[in-house]
């Protein structure tokens, strides 16, 4: 390894331990925030805290560990461009390239460890939270008692609207399920308007106090008949009392494991292996769903008599085949067979779509362990040259970029994997979609960054501006003088701008004059105005690129304002107008899609011929500016019509 090598690494190293342990301990404050509530009361040792939080570290790596190296990538590489060390380099023959070589082998090292650390380590991790998380909400459930849901306290569920007083002892509209024998039937209710909770704070006795209630219990008899009757028991009281006993649910094993087969508890292994059984699993039940609706349609009962002539096509209604008795029949039968498998699918639709969405986060999990180790590698090509080229290392900007850059990662990732569950968006596509963003970030960073290049040339922003704004500098010509003139005298100011006293650009501002007024520019080289010929054609290029682009300005407004009434009627539940709108929206967006194509194939043919292919429009601009034409179509027309006004001036002789 050599000398300059061994420094960045060492530097980088330095940096990067200091900002994940930094970045760990606030992700960790904010764990400790996040379940506060579960471990608040429960008289835990210090041992189960520990554990607690030992378990959950590893969990916070797909977020700290990415954050961790685009911050310390931007620091760094910010700090080597501010103190002028990266000029140092170049002046011996080092370019940036070459300064991210060693430092790029450890990122992808450490991006093969970090897919090992999500492959054991997490879902380890998992496994151990989860359960313990469960086995701590055992200890004093009376504490977590929660309004408007039922609470599991050993066999009893219980449920209230309210509480209140001093100590939240009080409870309104209380409903009691106490489970039977089986230990799975809730055999008991009990309801009542008021109650209270009598016990100790210590007790390992929960005493519950009901008011003016009624108290209902199903009988189970001997006898089968009876049991089919399913009577029950009824009364009303005053006052009851219930005391549960506390010592055994409070009596928890922490290292108890009841649950290990959640997708985020399993390896790549595990993951394949239930990935595998889920889909054979829904394909089955696919199958039987339309089996069921098939035999349920009544038509593998219904038989076709023998038509007359056997060796004839019969092309009538089917139901001319039989006779009016029948037709009723079948038309009875069809409408009840049409309700039932309706009713059916309706009522099977939320179980299939609870069975996909299970499918869809065991394949979200298998794919995320592969992507983070990727996504490490992706910011790191981000951070690295964004800190070169901002030139700016410490705490303050680079702190400010990075954050901002990591957001926008990881909201992007959440409404993608969001998405996914619910089957809205591709599930393997999903954990890669932020780090595909980042890719052509990572690459346009590098390549400016590596060419010595501003991270923003705001010439390129502000002179089009200027331009589609009609904002004119202070030392600016104006010349309207030329709307007076005849063609001829417009010729003369061509051929003898600096004898009358003019700028060169007199003669663009002339020319385009005399195009307005139907003569062309070969009309103009005619009548002894000399153009070189290659103007000609690059003008015709950039005319065919006017066509294009404003026919696919056009179709880009019709087509998003049809995408956002569609919305509007969809939400409004007008579907006879929302999809007429969405249909002709696509087909708008589409035709987009292909004239934007072929205006920016002018684009590159227009600058290609004019021999400044460094003009050309950057790819990775033109792909972001694809959603927002309305600012992409500014930039590039003004700029084309700039630089079409030079190639002009330099083809006049």
């Amino acid at each position: 390894m050599k000398i300059l090598d061994r420094y960045i690494i060492t530097t980088y190293l330095k940096t990067f331990l200091s900002v994940f342990v930094i970045l760990m301990l606030i992700f960790v404050l904010q764990t400790i925030w996040l379940y506060i509530k579960e471990l608040a009361g429960k008289d835990l040792d210090i041992l189960v805290i520990g554990k607690f939080l030992f378990y959950f570290m590893p969990k916070l790596i797909p977020l700290v560990l990415p954050l961790t190296i685009l911050l310390a990538s931007i620091m760094v590489f910010g700090s080597f461009a501010e103190n002028y060390e990266f000029a140092a380099m170049k002046s011996t023959g080092i370019s940036l390239q070459r300064a991210m070589s060693g430092l790029s082998v450890f990122i992808v090292i450490l991006g093969i460890v970090t897919f090992f650390f999500s492959n054991n380590v997490i879902p380890w991790a998992e496994l151990n939270s989860y359960n313990l998380r469960r086995n701590i909400a055992k200890l004093k459930p009376a504490m977590l008692l929660a309004e408007g849901q039922f609470n599991p306290v050993g066999t009893y569920n219980i449920k209230f609207a309210d509480k209140y007083g001093d100590k939240d002892q009080f409870l309104k509209d209380v409903t009691i399920h106490i489970k039977g024998n089986d230990g799975r039937t809730n055999a008991t209710v009990i309801k009542s308007k008021t109650g209270e909770l009598a016990s100790e704070e210590n007790s390992n006795v929960l005493k519950l106090i009901l008011n003016d209630g009624h108290y209902y219990s199903d009988v189970t008899p001997q006898d089968r008949n009876a049991r089919n009757r399913k009577p029950f028991a009824k009364s009303t009281f005053e006052t009851k009392i219930i005391n549960i006993d506390l010592s055994e649910i409070n009596n928890v094993d922490f290292d108890e494991q009841s649950q290990t087969d959640k997708y985020n508890m399993l390896d790549v292994k595990g993951l394949n292996k239930t990935i595998d059984s889920l889909v054979v699993k829904f394909k089955n039940e696919n199958e039987s769903f339309s089996t069921n609706l098939h035999f349920r349609s009544g038509l593998n009962r219904t038989k076709i008599p023998n038509q007359k002539e056997a060796d004839s096509s019969y092309t009538g209604s089917l139901l001319d085949l039989f006779d009016t008795k029948k037709q009723i029949a079948m038309v009875d039968v069809a409408i009840k067979s049409t309700i039932s498998s309706k009713q059916l699918i309706i009522s099977n639709e939320a179980a299939m779509k609870n069975s996909k969405a299970w499918l869809n986060r065991h394949i979200i999990s298998l794919h995320e362990k592969f992507a983070l180790g990727f996504a490490c590698v992706i910011l790191f090509f981000v951070g690295a040259p964004l800190g070169a080229l901002i030139r700016k290392g410490g705490i303050g900007l680079p702190m400010v970029i990075a954050i901002l850059l990591f957001l926008t990662y990881h909201f992007i990732g959440i409404f993608a994997t969001n998405s996914a569950k619910t089957g809205e968006f591709n599930p393997i596509l999903a954990p890669w979609f932020s780090t595909l963003i980042m890719f052509p970030l990572g690459v346009f960073l590098t390549k400016r960054a590596t060419a010595d290049r501003g991270l923003f040339e705001f010439g390129n922003v502000i002179e089009p501006l200027k331009n589609a704004f009609k904002i004119k500098d202070k030392n600016s010509v104006d010349y309207k003088f030329l709307s007076d003139y005849n063609n001829d005298e417009l010729l003369n100011v061509i051929n003898n701008y600096d004898d009358l006293g003019h700028h060169e650009e007199v003669r663009f501002k002339a020319i385009e004059l005399l195009n307005s007024r139907g003569i062309t520019s070969k009309d103009i080289s005619a009548s002894g105005v000399i153009i070189d010929d290659k103007y000609f054609t690059s003008e015709y290029i950039k005319k065919d690129y006017n066509e294009h682009s404003k026919f696919a300005f056009v179709l880009y407004i019709i087509g998003v304002s049809l995408l956002i009434l569609f919305f509007v009627f969809k939400n409004n539940k007008l579907p006879s107008l929302s999809w007429p709108s969405i249909q002709l929206s696509v087909v708008a967006l589409v035709l987009y899609v292909v004239y934007f194509i072929k205006s920016i194939i002018n684009a590159f043919q227009f600058y290609k011929h004019i021999d400044k292919k460094e003009k050309q429009p950057n790819v990775f601009l033109l792909v972001l500016g694809l959603p927002f034409y309305f600012i992409t179509y500014l930039f590039l027309n003004e700029k084309m019509k700039g630089d079409l006004k030079l190639n002009c001036l330099e083809s006049l002789k």
